[in-house]
């Protein structure tokens, strides 16, 4: 396939406010919410229990997605649930890539920092046990011209905060709906039931959670949820913690990194331990032990604006609990990373090797296959560091990036959005960009996205209006993320005496963000995109 449908399907306006009105009424009826921006005049954000909640930005119809690279995506999760794993688990790579002697973290302060604290664990002697990775692949369509078929390019591969997993699947159902209700007046032969996929993210993120709780083996525990002061975006993570609440009987404690400051602490075993506080009268009155941390903050250095906040995922680091990532997890997910995979070989070491070294990965064996198809999946990377041979003409990373700007994005080792740039603003950035710091940048080659795609979008609370003026036409390009979980390391298997190498994983569904063709970021918490579903075409 080269091309998609003609979209959106052509409808008259009065069909077109009917279908925001239900959309929106059935966001507000069933979670899909953001909390409205926070007013400066107001009481901060921490202190204040919410009152009212706007709809998350959405679309109106799914966008095409063809369904051969829609299944090739759900087949790939396998494999990168493991890789990261893999990688997780290679000190030596991870020192070499993202340390701050030699790596990023060299360049990078941030990075270098939590490297630092994981270095520090090494030197006292403190192995993580189990590690728990809930992941998310990042896709766009890929046309680089009209004679190429239609392929699947990875944008980036979550190892942190993983968002929008239990939002996406009630926008899924949002689209159900719409076509439930109303066939989306028979518009587009394509709007059929057969062509909506399911997606249980909200169960497949869960599973994750419970298997690493249920690993650590005290019926009692708890599961942190670490999370930003004043989320916007708190919905997602709540219904997370309804699933595991209602569905499992694991009960959530949700503090920030400030507040875990205070309360946190480590038993002599290393049991991580969270004091009362009048703050939570819902927790316990007693001390209680967390079997699993999962971050949801952590990502961004604005979440660590103090010595103390870093010195607070040092002693989380520190404990025996699952960490959601750790930090070798967290470093992983380095951009640095993902362009060394593309290296002659590296992708092949962590996928196809066997003996020992891989121990905590048996019974997941990879082929040619399988390397091809994750191979197959990247387009060209290089670090902005990198020199030529001195036999060689090749020229410099930060030399090839300037001659190939207009193809190019530059993108750092942050997560978050908002931290790239793109085409023509990179040959000034890099007159700008200090020597040293270019090892912490790596050159990604654009993808092209297939032209001609359009969809109705609406913002964030702004579908309520009436004629639905709330609603926008734009050129759209899709990007569909592909969520997975391991849990992994050197652990205890309750069922069996004595410690062993534990690895596990699983599916978690899907998510798609559609943002207007104009826009180069991609981030729906800041305002780039809005949630979308997938109808699958042939």
């Amino acid at each position: 396939m080269s091309t998609l449908p003609e979209w959106p399907p052509n409808i008259s306006q009065p069909e077109l406010e009917y279908l925001t009105k239900l959309a929106t009424t059935y966001a507000l009826s069933h979670g899909l919410l953001y909390l409205p921006p926070h007013l400066p005049s107001g009481p901060p954000p921490p202190t204040q229990a919410p009152s009212s909640a706007i709809h998350a930005p959405l679309s109106i119809f799914p966008s095409p997605f063809p369904r051969e690279l829609f299944e090739r995506a759900q087949r790939l999760q396998s494999v990168y649930n493991v890789l990261y794993a893999r990688i997780a688990q290679d000190a030596e790579f991870l020192d070499r890539v993202m340390g701050a002697e030699v790596g990023a973290g060299r360049v990078d302060v941030f990075t270098g920092e939590l490297w630092k604290i994981w270095k520090n664990l090494r030197d006292d002697g403190i192995e993580q046990e189990l590690q728990l990775g809930i992941f998310r692949s990042d896709y766009l369509l890929h046309v680089p011209d009209e004679s190429s078929p239609m392929t699947l390019k990875q944008v980036e591969f979550n190892t942190i905060s993983s968002s929008f997993g239990a939002l996406s699947e009630r926008v899924s159902a949002l689209h159900n709906h719409l076509y439930a209700s109303t066939g989306y007046f028979n518009s587009s032969p394509h709007l059929k039931r057969e062509n909506f996929p399911p997606n249980r993210t909200t169960a497949g993120i869960v599973d994750g959670l419970v298997a690493a709780h249920e690993a650590y083996g005290v019926k009692d525990a708890r599961i942190l949820f670490v999370v930003q002061a004043g989320e916007r975006n708190v919905f997602d993570q709540r219904w997370l913690e309804y699933e595991l609440l209602e569905k499992h009987s694991i009960h959530i404690i949700r503090q920030t990194l400030s507040e875990l400051s205070i309360s946190a602490h480590l038993s002599p075993t290393r049991s991580l331990l969270i004091s009362p506080s009048p703050q939570f009268p819902t927790n316990p009155s007693t001390t209680t032990e967390i079997s699993t941390v999962y971050f949801r903050a952590a990502y961004t250095p604005t979440d660590f604006p103090t010595p103390q906040h870093f010195s607070t995922r040092a002693l989380l680091e520190r404990s025996r609990a699952t960490k959601c990532p750790s930090i070798q997890l967290q470093l992983a997910g380095g951009k640095m990373v993902q362009m060394m995979l593309t290296k002659e070989g590296v992708l092949e070491r962590f996928l196809t090797t066997g003996g020992e070294t891989w121990e905590a990965g048996r019974g997941f064996t990879f082929g040619e296959v399988e390397v091809r198809e994750v191979r197959e999946s990247w387009v060209g990377m290089w670090g902005l560091g990198d020199s030529p041979p001195a036999d060689s003409d090749i020229q410099s990373g930060i030399s090839r990036a300037a001659a190939n700007h207009a193809n190019l994005v530059l993108k750092p080792q942050r997560e978050g959005g908002g931290n790239n740039v793109y085409k023509s603003s990179i040959p000034p950035f890099l007159d700008k960009l200090p020597g040293r710091e270019r090892e912490a940048w790596i050159a990604m080659e654009l993808i092209e996205p297939p032209a001609g795609v359009c969809g109705w979008l609406v913002r964030a609370g702004g579908g309520g209006g009436s004629g639905g003026g709330g609603v926008v036409k734009s050129d759209i390009v899709s990007e569909l993320g592909i969520f997975g979980w391991s849990l992994f390391g050197p652990g205890r298997d309750v069922n069996k005496n004595g410690n062993e190498r534990v690895m596990k994983t699983g599916d978690g569904g899907w998510l798609v963000r559609t943002k207007g063709r104009e826009s180069d970021e991609g981030g729906v918490a800041v305002g780039f995109s809005v949630l979308d579903s997938v109808v699958l075409v042939d």
